[in-house]
């Protein structure tokens, strides 16, 4: 056995010396591959101890550390070492230029997109799974096409046309597909502005509705009547967009008209008896009410106060509260309530 180990050669070297270098290099990826998972394990608890913190970056970059490329790596180097015959040298060269780019290619796309989510998570808003998705997308292809140049250029190719090429090819891809891009742009802009998120309730036009998905090139909502609108991002960020999701209270303004004959007395007591009820009402904060004038047969009120939740079946339970009390008023009073096209008479006593 031993004399066979000895005279056997293979590419210029005798079965020992393959047998002792692949023997070194499984020793020293198992040493290394073995510091990489006992190091992933205290960072992963460490950041389980101290969530939101620069661990949790460094244990993703630690997970992204692959063992297969470990292995290949060390036994590329340990090949090298033993100086095969031939091109064969240069080009485990490559081979270990190569497998040392895809790992730190790798480190690098972890770091960079584990930082931008600790920092989204880090400002307390809520995630836009599209911003970052499209945010990641483009980290990785600048990473992976930099590789890509860079391993080219290690192997003696000139990556100067190449590079050329590329930012003519993007100028041309960019006139063609405009309308997409704007659309890209826009949503781009939207994720970073947040006028709305999925969820939220908004209005723009005569459409309305709940926002149920933000891609990356339209935006759908849900109307109020069931069906799906879709809608394409640059249109609508150049609409004006009410987000009633985000309103803290709802101001109303209640308008009233009574008969132009009703006497003096009664006209000023239906607006102090008025605020008071308004006023008592639980959530309601009331702001003012008048007699503001003389309509074409009405005296003509407007009462403005504010319901403190954006909760619409709220804001509809108090207007209904307030114009039962209304009508119990003007027949206690025994005033006639004016609308634009009725007169609409409440029975004397």
């Amino acid at each position: 056995m031993h004399r066979w180990l000895v005279e056997s050669i293979w590419l210029g070297h005798t079965a020992l010396s393959w047998l002792l270098a692949v023997s070194l290099a499984l020793a020293a990826w198992a040493l290394v591959h073995g510091v990489v998972l006992v190091l992933s394990r205290r960072l992963a608890r460490l950041a389980a101890a101290y969530p939101q913190s620069p661990v949790d970056i460094a244990a993703a970059v630690v997970r992204g550390t692959r063992g297969w490329l470990l292995l290949l790596l060390a036994l590329a180097i340990a090949a090298r070492v033993l100086h095969l015959p031939g091109e064969m040298h240069a080009a485990m060269g490559h081979l270990i230029y190569v497998l040392v780019g895809v790992q730190l290619a790798l480190l690098l796309s972890r770091l960079l997109e584990r930082s931008l989510e600790h920092l989204a998570e880090r400002e307390g808003a809520p995630r836009n799974p599209v911003l970052l998705g499209i945010i990641k997308w483009s980290v990785q292809l600048v990473v992976w096409v930099v590789l890509l140049l860079a391993v080219l250029s290690n192997a003696g190719i000139n990556v100067n046309a190449f590079i050329a090429s590329l930012g003519i090819g993007g100028v041309a891809v960019a006139l063609a597909a405009q309308s997409v891009l704007g659309d890209l742009l826009a949503t781009i802009s939207i994720g970073l502005d947040k006028p709305f998120a999925v969820g939220e309730s908004i209005a723009f036009d005569d459409v309305s509705g709940t926002v149920s998905h933000v891609g990356i090139k339209s935006t759908r909502l849900r109307s109020l009547s069931g069906e799906e609108i879709a809608i394409s991002n640059a249109q609508l960020l150049g609409k004006r967009v009410h987000n009633y999701s985000r309103m803290q209270e709802r101001r109303v303004a209640y308008a009233l008209g009574i008969s132009i004959d009703t006497p003096r007395e009664k006209a000023e007591s239906l607006v102090h008896e008025v605020r008071a009820l308004i006023a008592a009402i639980d959530g309601v904060r009331f702001d003012r009410g008048h007699l503001t004038g003389f309509g074409e047969s009405s005296l003509d009120y407007e009462f403005v106060y504010h319901v403190l939740s954006p909760d619409f079946a709220r804001h509809r339970d108090i207007q209904q509260h307030i114009t039962l009390a209304i009508l119990a008023l003007v027949e206690r009073l025994q005033v006639r309530l004016i609308t634009p096209t009725h007169v609409l008479s409440t029975p004397q006593s």
